[in-house]
């Protein structure tokens, strides 16, 4: 990965969201849910005062309006502060 993200912020790839419901039914994109899970890609250094607490391959689970959506080479990710992950599954 040719990203490497600065200070106390997580480079994310979201999970795929729900295609189908537990009872079968085909969910259309424009009623789909964005994801709220992913997987740590690449984890910055930190600062002073934050001390990195998740690292890559990490589940973890963040904030619906958390973080902001990146486009690298074809495939979509998310970029956060650490503080915007509410808990690593």
């Amino acid at each position: 990965m040719n990203i490497k993200p600065l200070a106390d912020r997580v480079l994310i790839e979201p999970k795929a969201a729900e295609e189908k419901t537990a009872g079968g039914l085909i969910i259309p994109d424009t009623a789909k849910e964005k994801p709220l899970e992913g997987v740590v890609i690449a984890v910055g250094n930190g600062t002073k005062e934050t001390t990195m607490e998740v690292k890559v391959g990490d589940n973890v689970l963040y904030g619906k309006y958390a973080g902001t959506e990146i486009t690298y080479e074809g495939k979509e990710y998310m970029i956060m502060r650490q503080s915007d992950i509410l808990a690593i599954l």
